[in-house]
């Protein structure tokens, strides 16, 4: 993504198309990107209304300007008497993105920390500019971890690491994110926006919906159970036997053309 693609609302949450890409930007630039609460009730609004959108193939997640999200609005969240309320949407947000129903990716630069690292953990893969910086930093401000946030956050980095930066609350950079498992790629700043938009193109107008969507729902039966669910593969099996792609993609490699992908759900 270049400087260009950046919104033109002065919204907090914004929205923009690139074919079948959408992308939902974090546009709080002059406060790094941080969260309020209507900020998250916003996101798991804008979900909804894009994951209802046949049309939509791939959600980028992405910061306007230096970063990507510093966080929770610490000056909105020590103004709360009762957070319950605050707490029920922070979960809804990022219960949409995870549930999101097709691919999703964080375009990850500058900040990605506390609620940010949330946003970034919630979505199915995270390439990242070499010049970010990712922490959960709870323990710095004697907040307990919200338990759905820190379930994902095990889940993709496993119990040590996750207890390393929850302990700490350490800002780490990027490459040691990658070490971690907590990004998948790692770019040069200029780079990364033209990588993000390369996959996601390649996932959205290359790719097979069919396997995308059976392998989201297999890995998280697998996350949730230690194992994909026999009726979560008897569907997908039922479905792949009733699609036309597997055909497709075979015939495709063979008369060596780029696969025409037809199944939707």
């Amino acid at each position: 993504m270049t400087p260009t693609d950046a919104p033109s609302s002065d919204e907090p949450l914004a929205v923009t198309r690139d074919g079948a890409v959408a992308t939902l930007w974090l546009n709080r630039p002059a406060k790094r990107n941080a969260v309020t609460q209507a900020m998250w009730s916003g996101i798991a609004t804008v979900c909804a209304q894009l994951g209802a959108d046949p049309t939509v193939r791939v959600l980028v997640v992405r910061g306007t300007g230096e970063h990507f999200c510093a966080g929770a609005d610490i000056a909105e969240l020590s103004s709360l008497d009762d957070r319950t309320e605050y707490n029920a949407v922070n979960r809804a947000a990022d219960d949409a993105l995870a549930a999101f129903p097709r691919p999703t990716i964080a375009d990850v630069r500058g900040s990605c920390v506390g609620g940010g690292a949330e946003i970034a953990i919630s979505c199915d893969l995270r390439i990242a500019e070499s010049t970010a910086r990712f922490g959960i930093t709870p323990a710095r401000l004697g907040i307990v971890y919200p338990a759905f946030a820190l379930e994902r956050a095990v889940a993709v980095i496993g119990p040590a690491a996750a207890k390393h930066l929850l302990y700490s609350g350490e800002l780490v950079g990027a490459e040691r994110a990658l070490h971690l498992g907590l990004v998948h790629e790692v770019h040069e700043p200029g780079q990364a926006g033209d990588r993000v938009r390369a996959l996601a193109h390649e996932l959205a107008d290359e790719r097979s919906l069919l396997t995308q969507l059976a392998t989201k729902e297999m890995v998280a039966s697998i996350t949730a159970t230690g194992a994909v669910a026999p009726d979560v593969e008897a569907r997908w099996s039922a479905r792949s036997a009733e699609a036309g792609d597997a055909a497709e993609g075979l015939a495709a490699f063979l008369e060596r053309r780029p696969p025409r992908f037809t199944w939707t759900p």
